[in-house]
């Protein structure tokens, strides 16, 4: 399961590239993980060169899109709403489109289109270069669709527009789809086989967001550690790779280095991680960069080892516990984040007792946990029985947020009297007169203003905290500004 994020108010604050001559206007919306919000510029790029620029006012748009996600029944009732509220604006304006992106688009596209008829066009995340041909259709007075999934595309080639920007962090896609299996997950069927991004191509857009004044890039991927790139096209085709081939090709590790030396006063996170795909050669390369960050985002979804296996997650409780030591080892500060799912089918309370005893041996920094939700099409939706009744998911999930709560205070006090670099990204939410930044460990600071401005890296001196906030005193410039 990927972290999510909640991009439900996008159009509040949408920053694009404008061209001149562009007749037509684009809302887009983007709904899931971070991943969506990447295609979601990737979009807006390609049909900014096909007549569109992007406006913040729904109700002036031409095209309406909303990139969606199916990882949760929530995600798709969120999407569903919006999808009134559009077609109510249609109503006014009938001359308006909607079409559907992203993971929801493969799943229900009979049923939008044919059924319920509330959309246009059906968009899956491979098919994105074909916009300006499916809008053409739907000009034309057709329902268009094209969600099938590509074994190539990694849009290498697309110089996306940076959507929501503060000017200062971005995204950067190095893999798309995802081939572990795990029984819960949509995503092998929205986003189809795993392949890798040209490393090249990755380096040209990593320089050229540092040219345009941008100071921290995310690598991107289902799974990130899964990396490999050698010429050629989908992973598990390296064994039939020319001796050549596999003594040139770039893995995570690699990748991370060469981005690292590319741009040395930039930092560098990534996500999503694999425990089972995560090496030692990664850790040990991210413990020799200053310029990557000190944290890793690294889904468990269950402390027991049975259910482990029912989610066909390839690693063990003990494997976990290992890996978890070696990064500890390595990079002793190191921020560690969670996903966990509560309530799988046939969890019993001595596998969730397992899971909370996982939760003390690392107690986390921070975390993203759910109530176990059934998606159609999952090996564990055709072949399992939603067993654990709602109300135990719901005592269960409460446990589990109490107590990385409580390990969430824990870590942040261990900064308090600590001077942290924190790169600046915006005004504090509850303060005008303070900055709100992230440190290394991708924690939220909070300083008084002074003279600073967003995109400086400051040293900061950390005074108190919250569970989810340091806050701290501004004590000068760090060595990276």
């Amino acid at each position: 399961m990927e972290k999510t994020i909640d991009e439900s108010k996008q159009g509040e604050s949408l920053v694009l590239e404008q061209k001149e001559g562009n007749q037509r206007k684009l809302f887009i919306e983007s709904y899931g993980c971070q991943m969506n919000f990447s295609d979601s510029e990737i979009v807006a790029s390609i049909l900014l060169e096909n007549g569109f620029n992007t406006t913040q006012n729904l109700e002036d748009a031409d095209l309406v899109l909303v990139n969606t996600c199916s990882i949760r029944d929530k995600a798709e009732q969120t999407v569903r709403k919006r999808l009134e509220k559009y077609n109510a604006v249609k109503k006014i304006n009938p001359g308006m489109k909607v079409g559907v992106l992203g993971c929801m688009a493969e799943r229900l596209k009979s049923k939008f289109l044919e059924e319920e008829k509330i959309v246009d066009l059906v968009v899956g995340p491979d098919a994105y270069k074909d916009l300006p041909n499916l809008v053409a259709e739907v000009d034309e007075g057709q329902n268009a669709v094209n969600v099938i999934l590509s074994k190539e595309e990694t849009y290498g080639d697309i110089s996306p527009v940076r959507l929501n920007s503060n000017g200062i962090t971005a995204f950067v896609s190095i893999t798309r789809g995802c081939d572990n299996m795990c029984t819960f997950c949509v995503v092998p069927f929205t986003r189809g086989r795993e392949r890798s991004r040209d490393p090249q191509s990755i380096l040209e857009e990593i320089n050229d967001l540092w040219d345009k004044g941008y100071k921290e890039v995310t690598l991107l991927g289902q799974n990130v550690d899964s990396y490999l790139w050698y010429g050629g096209g989908l992973k598990k085709d390296f064994v039939k790779a020319s001796d050549m081939q596999k003594a040139t090709a770039v893995n995570f590790s690699n990748l991370l280095e060469l981005c690292a030396k590319a741009q040395p006063k930039m930092r560098f996170r990534f996500s999503t991680s694999n425990p089972q795909d995560m090496t030692l050669d990664v850790i040990e390369t991210m413990a020799k960069h200053n310029n990557i960050c000190k944290y890793i985002h690294l889904p468990v979804q269950s402390g027991s080892n049975r259910i482990l296996q029912e989610m066909n997650r390839q690693h063990t409780r003990e494997e976990y516990f290992e890996l978890i030591d070696n990064i500890k080892r390595l990079i002793p500060d190191c921020a560690i984040s969670q996903d966990m799912i509560t309530g799988f089918p046939t969890e019993t309370e001595e596998d969730h007792k397992d899971t909370l005893s996982l939760m003390e041996y690392v107690k986390y920094d921070f975390g993203f946990m759910f109530a176990y939700s059934e998606r159609p099409g999952t090996m564990a939706e055709r072949k399992m029985e939603d067993d654990v009744p709602a109300d135990i998911k719901k005592r269960r999930l409460e446990e589990i947020i109490n107590l990385q709560q409580d390990h969430a205070l824990y870590r942040t006090q261990q900064h308090i009297g600590r001077v942290e670099e924190v790169l600046i990204e915006k005004a504090s939410k509850r303060s005008d007169a303070h900055w709100s930044g992230r440190n290394s460990q991708n924690t939220v600071v909070v300083f008084p203003k002074e003279n600073y401005k967003p995109g400086d890296f400051v040293n900061v001196k950390i005074t108190e905290c919250t569970a989810a906030t340091l806050i701290g005193e501004a004590v000068g410039y760090s060595e990276n500004n």
